[in-house]
């Protein structure tokens, strides 16, 4: 990548990062994608700063011919929309060479979810695990009764669990702030680990180590437990409960956080507002499972429906 590409990626996340609280995960993101189309255009002889709509295409046909998914292609293509935007609103262009390119459909896939039973058995396996049982039986209580986004729950501050709470204040993406109740199992794990956590943290004070202000403490650089080691984590627990693995990720959890509350009657406009949607168009992917539920309506409640035997 030539220091032009650098410079210009450079000044885009710390705008993005600025204007619009974008996450680091975010701008981690769009900052391998941009580097990624920094060095196709390096390879043809290109640069940012003379791109033109021809090579913008070009690049999203070498995408596709890699083999990337439609979603990635959209993905790409977004954050190359972004930086020219960003690039003519900066003067750095008189043009804006992808504004009329048009990205690869993106299929809504249903989300992948787990049934109520395999969900208790995920959160009875943590609680019998022989390491962390503790602190493992509260993510997975934590993360099923709330539908957090698992890097909003392996940054929740431990201030915002003291004092038995009954809902929790979650910073979600864009820095978006929302309030998410808590069940009884999971305030009772809550406290649970808390105690214990507690007691391990004063011991380490008495070592002359800092006290961690997250939650979920963990010894890696970002202070707190990381989202691939609760991947790893979740993996081992479908093991130990006899749940496939395949099929277990921390965002099945919130999939079946948001599945569960549907199907047992929950509006909808609620589910989002607990999920951190910024727009119900993204929830209604849950609408699915209103088709059994409305079946069984209708079987159960419509006259024409019932069996009334021989008269």
């Amino acid at each position: 990548m030539t220091p032009d590409a650098a410079r210009w990626i450079s000044a885009f996340l710390e705008a993005k990062a600025a204007e619009q609280d974008a996450t680091a995960n975010t701008q981690l993101a769009y900052g391998r994608d941009l580097k990624d189309f920094a060095g196709f255009l390096d390879r043809r002889g290109g640069a940012f700063e003379t791109a033109t709509e021809t090579e913008i295409t070009a690049y999203l046909v070498a995408c596709e011919a890699e083999g990337l998914a439609p979603t990635t292609r959209a993905r790409r293509l977004s954050a190359i929309k972004q930086l020219y935007r960003f690039a003519y609103e900066e003067g750095w262009r008189t043009d804006n060479p992808a504004l009329q390119i048009r990205g690869p459909g993106r299929a809504r896939r249903l989300p992948k979810t787990l049934s109520h039973d395999e969900v208790e058995r995920l959160i009875e396996a943590a609680g019998r695990s022989p390491h962390d049982a503790t602190r493992n039986a509260c993510l997975m209580e934590v993360l099923y009764a709330t539908g957090m986004r698992v890097s909003e729950l392996v940054t929740l501050p431990v201030a915002a669990a003291r004092g038995d709470p009954r809902m929790l204040l979650v910073r979600g993406k864009g820095g978006k702030e929302r309030m998410v109740p808590l069940t009884p199992g999971a305030r009772a794990a809550l406290a649970a680990w808390i105690a214990e956590r507690d007691a391990a943290e004063e011991a380490a004070r008495a070592k002359g180590l800092p006290a961690s202000r997250y939650l979920f403490p963990g010894r890696g650089q970002t202070g707190h437990l990381t989202r691939h080691r609760f991947y790893v984590l979740i993996k081992e627990l479908s093991v130990a409960g006899g749940v496939d693995p395949a099929k277990v990720t921390p965002h099945t959890l919130r999939h079946a956080f948001a599945t569960h509350l549907l199907a047992g009657g929950a509006d909808l406009r609620a589910i989002q507002t607990l999920l951190g949607h910024a727009d119900v168009s993204t929830t209604e992917i849950y609408t699915h499972v209103l088709e059994d539920r409305l079946r069984d309506l209708v079987l159960e409640h419509h006259p024409l429906a019932r069996d009334s035997g021989p008269s």
